[in-house]
């Protein structure tokens, strides 16, 4: 039987055609921004008015009631109640005897004795001692230099009573913040715990540390001393655990494949090779404790914060700028010596080995005579209290009050003309956006802004600050601060990318720029308003000012560092294609840099609203006058408490949409 094949098809078959592919075009960020602040506007302009939550300045709520009710509970049960007694009394009774202590030593007359147990010889010399042995002489002669100025300026008891709390609550400070940093530099888990929580340390303003320290401790020194090691361990914990992060893994595995232990390895290996880092820690910690104990003149603590709070009070710019000036001396003095430190040991290794030869020697020579000067200053009053009446002080408070009066009289037309330019062009509309608006609009806008620019868990925070702030009962001045936040940030970043790309640009410029940005960082909130009371006298825009001089710093250090760190290969390649200067700047290199411009922001937000707090007391009012009105006036305790929460709430929702948007972006 013959089978036939068949041949089999070989015609090509054609594929049914594909069905048209539908592209979603994906609605960019800006618009959708654009989009909310539209619907904001006109909503604004249907609803202005309305469901404001205003609140007049002497009103309380139920929530400011309870608090009150509260102080005065705690107040009457303090010395009764055994948490109090057993706990709060006894953290308290610790820390005073050890500012006391400090202060007997170097500040206060201590028992019968009319002035401190050392004076103002033996502090001198213990200064230019220990800036020699930790950092080098030229540190020594800056710290002896230093020191002998404040005493010129007739602050020499303020400028001690401020490093006495100032050295007392880092001790304290350092004694949890180091091992703590080692901890979470070892364990991951103890680490990821930490982190959230000192992000969120770092994230409160310092006004917002005093309220709860009063709450439990009182006014006074150990509440100052309490919040000051507060706010100063958490750089202390980070960098500590970053130190020990950072030291190379070959290393800690050839300590353990000598069989040393854990602990051994922490003494002799982590410990040892991430010194440096963590001196710059002790650095930073100083800094921090350095600019809240003059804040905590608040609540009555001692020393130069005291002296620039009540001037600033009185309108006395001239006494204000000699105290201000004595508390950058001494943040100089204190940032140079620490710094030094750090580097000692490398700058040891680079000198000659005749000088490392001589070093022992002349270091126990060096402890000889500062003995003496020690002795010398316990022993003869000429040697305890600093000569003359402080006459370089009064001269340098006249210099200050005639170049403000001049200041005022020749200037007043510019000044006055940029004020109102700012106040009526960008402040005032803006605030009359945030506190006409219905506060349900305004919330929504905010919990909208966040879902765009920071996702799904930004949003949950907005929703949840939000909720809190309309419950603090604040709304309406956190509006008003929120106002002056925005609008000082907005100027804080026009400066950051216009010097930031200018020091990115330019190494000569940006050596020339850093080092003057460095000491702008060291000085203290305080500082910054002196001037600017001199140019614009006590109001709202002061306070913008100086919070923009002392934001713009850091935001213009991070955008230098964010423009810097784009290829250089990139940029030839647009040069290369024909962009010019302002092209390569606009198209590539701020593009490519927009991580370090949203972490500008993040960080320009917290620092301008640290500052704009702050002004509360040279007339910025909202959250800022309601905290001090709150230590001043005890019936409205209760609503500087809700105002330093709702600090806070700003700050943390803040912190979280502008670091989500970082993240975004940079992924």
């Amino acid at each position: 039987m013959t089978v036939a094949l068949e041949k089999p098809d070989t015609t090509p078959q054609t594929e049914p055609p594909a069905p048209p592919v539908t592209r979603v075009r994906r609605v960019s960020r800006r618009a959708m921004v654009a989009a909310i602040l539209v619907a904001w506007l006109v909503l604004f302009a249907l609803l202005r008015g309305k469901q404001t939550l205003t609140l007049a300045a002497a009103d309380l709520t139920d929530l400011h009631r309870w608090f009150n009710d509260l102080n005065d509970s705690i107040g009457a049960n303090r010395n009764s109640n055994p948490l109090f007694l057993y706990f709060f009394n006894e953290i308290r009774l610790v820390i005073d005897n050890l500012v006391t202590f400090v202060q007997e030593l170097i500040s206060q007359p201590s028992g019968t004795r009319p002035v401190p147990q050392i004076g103002w010889l033996g502090v001198v010399g213990i200064a230019g001692y220990v800036s020699w042995a930790v950092g080098n002489w030229r540190v020594a002669l800056l710290a002896v230099a230093g020191f002998t100025f404040l005493g010129l300026q007739g602050l020499w008891q303020e400028s001690m009573d401020t490093l006495a709390l100032t050295l007392s609550a880092v001790f304290v400070a350092l004694l949890f913040a180091i091992p703590l940093g080692v901890w979470a530099g070892l364990s991951d888990r103890f680490n990821r715990i930490v982190t959230p929580l000192l992000d969120f340390m770092q994230t409160m303003p310092t006004f917002v540390y005093l309220a709860p320290m009063t709450l439990f401790f009182l006014i006074g020194p150990a509440s100052a001393t309490i919040a000051t090691v507060i706010y100063a361990a958490p750089p202390a914990i980070r960098i500590t655990a970053h130190a020990i992060r950072s030291v190379p893994e070959t290393t800690v595995e050839a300590a353990d494949s000598l069989g040393a232990t854990q602990r051994q390895a922490l003494l002799k290996v982590l410990l040892p090779m991430s010194k440096r880092t963590v001196v710059m820690g002790v650095n930073q910690s100083i800094m921090a404790a350095l600019a809240m104990v003059t804040i905590t003149a608040l609540i009555d603590a001692p020393g130069l914060g005291k002296t620039v709070l009540q001037a600033l009070q009185s309108l006395d710019v001239g006494t204000a700028f000699n105290a201000g000036l004595a508390i950058v001396v001494l943040a100089i003095v204190l940032d140079r010596v620490t710094t030094a430190a750090s580097t000692r040991e490398e700058a040891a290794r680079k000198s000659s080995g005749r000088f490392l030869a001589w070093r022992r020697p002349l270091l126990g020579a060096g402890a000889a005579v500062t003995a003496v000067l020690v002795y010398m200053s316990h022993t003869y009053l000429w040697a305890a209290e600093f000569p003359g009446e402080g006459a370089t002080g009064s001269k340098i408070a006249s210099a200050a009050d005639t170049a403000t009066t001049w200041a005022q009289d020749n200037l007043s037309g510019l000044t006055n003309a940029f004020r109102d330019a700012i106040t009526n062009g960008l402040l005032n509309p803006f605030q009359s956006l945030l506190t006409d608006s219905p506060w349900w609009l305004v919330g929504a806008a905010l919990i909208g802004l966040g879902v765009v620019l920071g996702g799904p868990r930004a949003a949950i925070t907005t929703v949840v600050c939000v909720g809190l702030l309309v419950g603090t009962g604040v709304w309406s001045d956190a509006m008003t601060t929120l106002a002056s936040t925005a609008v000082a940030t907005v100027l804080v970043m026009l400066l950051g990318i216009v010097f930031g790309v200018w020091m990115g640009r330019s190494p000569l410029v940006d050596r020339l720029m850093r080092p003057t940005l460095d000491a702008a960082q060291v000085m203290p909130p305080f500082v910054y308003l002196v001037p600017f009371l001199a140019l614009f006298g006590a109001t709202r825009f002061t306070a913008i000012v100086a919070a923009i001089v002392y934001a713009a710093p850091v935001a213009m250090k991070i955008i230098a560092d964010g423009v810097r760190n784009v290829p250089a290969t990139t940029v030839e390649a647009a040069t290369s294609a024909g962009c010019n200067t302002w092209q390569i700047i606009t198209k590539v290199q701020l593009p490519m840099a927009r991580g370090a411009l949203t972490l500008a922001t993040n960080q320009g937000l917290i620092y301008v609203l640290s500052m704009v707090v702050v002004g509360g007391l040279v007339g910025a009012g909202a959250l800022g006058y309601d905290v001090v009105a709150g230590f001043s006036q005890g019936q409205l305790y209760g609503k500087g408490l809700a105002a330093g929460l709702a600090i806070v709430l700003l700050g943390v929702m803040f912190d979280r949409i502008t670091q989500a948007a970082a993240r975004r972006t940079s992924a």
